[in-house]
């Protein structure tokens, strides 16, 4: 098993035309981000992830008022990022909430839809989607065999206000079951610690680094070739800012950047 490194674009304000060179120096094998894109910049992402022979992991969000409605743009989505040949799609899923028939009815219909179109989707563990806490996720995975998720336990220790190291069995759970991670650190009173490298955050990056432990762990077992990651620090206001000046306390593409290299030579150390 190998761990394939994907950079994300959300916050990165250089162009893309000398910025992916950059990205594939530092050993990013592609490129996640979304496609809600002009005409113009779809063609311009399409031509320079075949300039640098990225490969393409495809956000989606699903929107609308109802569970129909969400479902129906879920498909759209999906459907039209099947022309950049994503390796798989990583999806914000519905609305937090929905009551448990409305959640059973959304994945009921987009499971099929996955299996229709043959696919890979990640479902995302993020805040205001159906997947937004660990008891709501369990049950859905219990029901739903083929539910697959993008696992990004930040969101849950902010939803929860702790480390969820209370939850293991529902951790199990999830690295059963998922197909992608976004490698970011939160904390008990946010989805992002403000710098997972200094040491007041230690305690918080080395119990995300376990949850993913397990991850990797369960998918050795199971046989997975290639592992990916995305180490998904966002930009303000997610990237805490002093006050009055908004000056970012860190800068986002080196922590985002340390935490790929930091996981790849976990990864190396461990399954090498």
């Amino acid at each position: 098993m190998k761990l394939t490194l994907y950079r994300h674009l959300w916050g990165v304000e250089e162009a893309w035309e000398t910025v992916f060179p950059k990205i594939k120096e530092l050993g990013y094998v592609g490129i996640e981000t979304h496609l809600a894109l002009t005409q113009n910049e779809q063609q311009r992402l399409s031509s320079l992830l075949k300039e640098h022979n990225f490969s393409f992991i495809a956000m989606i969000f699903t929107e609308g008022k109802t569970v129909d409605e969400h479902i129906a743009s879920f498909e759209k989505q999906l459907v039209g990022a099947r022309h950049f040949d994503p390796v798989k799609i990583n999806c914000h899923s519905g609305i937090d909430a929905w009551s448990e028939e409305e959640s059973n009815q959304f994945f009921s219909e987009a499971l099929k839809i996955e299996s229709k179109y043959k696919i890979p989707v990640a479902h995302e563990t993020h805040r205001g989607r159906i997947l937004y806490n660990p008891w709501t996720t369990f049950r859905l995975l219990n029901q739903f065999p083929e539910l697959r998720l993008c696992s990004d336990f930040s969101h849950w220790v902010c939803v929860c206000e702790r480390l969820i190291d209370d939850q293991i069995e529902i951790i199990e759970k999830c690295a059963e079951r998922t197909i992608h991670v976004h490698a970011r650190v939160g904390y008990a009173e946010g989805p992002q610690v403000p710098d997972p490298r200094a040491p007041e955050y230690k305690t918080e990056l080395q119990a995300h680094e376990c949850w993913w432990d397990m991850i990797w762990k369960e998918q050795n077992r199971r046989g997975t070739t290639e592992s990916t990651l995305t180490p998904e620090f966002g930009p303000p206001p997610y990237l805490q800012t002093l006050i009055y000046t908004q000056a970012p306390v860190a800068n986002l593409w080196d922590i985002s950047n340390w935490q790929a290299q930091r996981q790849a030579k976990r990864f190396v150390s461990q399954y090498s």
